[in-house]
């Protein structure tokens, strides 16, 4: 790399790199161990909607550069904006974005290593998939600067047990890659050098099912985790039945019953 393209990857909070279906989002402030600034937030929220509209990829990493994942929200900029006001508007901000990667058609699968603390971890419990290193560390640490975390609380509720979410929220206490894979908080454990083939291991048969029926299935997923369990089986009987009158689910049903390799129109 010369030094200006040096000079202009350093320049941008967020990369993105498309390459067979999967587009990389890249969390680009190392220096700051990646702290969710205002500018990186914005960043992350438009280039959800920009994926969300985007056929051509299939599935959503997210991804970091330096030595952590992700540090929380930026607390000099949160200091440096002393209001009630700016802090509904930030954490509003932030929220949208974690919703955003629950909404989009795509999966999302986190790529983390060392650490993932706060909104750092809660990225990680928004996302659908996750893989970490062993060197990965995740905390809800904002307790232990007087600061409770209260939003990542939402999607750590949504991931662990009560109790454990409980745990983590209100001791601040590291825990380890091998304990967020104990407690489903990532899918994948493994070395630092095999963390790339781990992420690409995890999207390749994602990336052979039909688009139609994944966004579907995303889209029913989430909605009706939140529903009683009588509302629950109601939605995701009457999506199912919509879902068969998808052309992929016929023409995949036709190839089992053919024992062929089927022909996705993604529709």
């Amino acid at each position: 790399m010369t030094a200006v393209s040096e000079l202009a990857v350093n320049e941008r909070v967020l990369l993105r790199d498309d390459q067979d279906g999967i587009a990389t989002l890249t969390l680009n402030r190392p220096e700051q161990y990646n702290a969710l600034s205002e500018a990186l937030l914005d960043a992350l929220n438009d280039a959800f909607d920009a994926i969300a509209e985007d056929s051509s990829v299939r599935i959503v990493v997210l991804a970091a550069r330096g030595k952590a994942f992700c540090a929380g929200h930026d607390l000099k900029e949160m200091r440096a904006n002393p209001s009630q006001a700016y802090y509904e508007h930030l954490f509003k901000k932030c929220s949208r974005m974690m919703l955003a990667m629950t909404r989009l058609p795509q999966p999302v699968i986190s790529r983390v290593h060392g650490i993932a603390t706060a909104a750092g971890c809660q990225l990680v419990a928004s996302s659908d998939l996750a893989v970490a290193s062993t060197d990965a560390r995740f905390a809800a640490s904002g307790i232990n600067v007087g600061l409770f975390c209260m939003t990542p609380g939402v999607a750590l509720a949504r991931n662990l047990g009560r109790k454990r979410a409980f745990e983590m929220l209100f001791t601040g206490d590291f825990i380890t890659a091998e304990d967020a894979l104990k407690l489903g908080l990532v899918n994948r454990v493994v070395p630092p050098a095999k963390l790339d083939d781990a992420v690409a291991a995890l999207a390749r048969p994602i990336l052979g099912k039909s688009q139609a029926a994944v966004t579907a299935g995303k889209r029913v997923l989430y909605r009706q985790v939140e529903m009683d369990i009588e509302s629950a089986y109601e939605f995701a009987s009457e999506e199912m039945a919509r879902n068969m009158m998808f052309h992929d689910a016929a023409e995949g049903i036709d190839a089992f019953i053919e024992k062929r390799i089927p022909e996705w129109r993604d529709e």
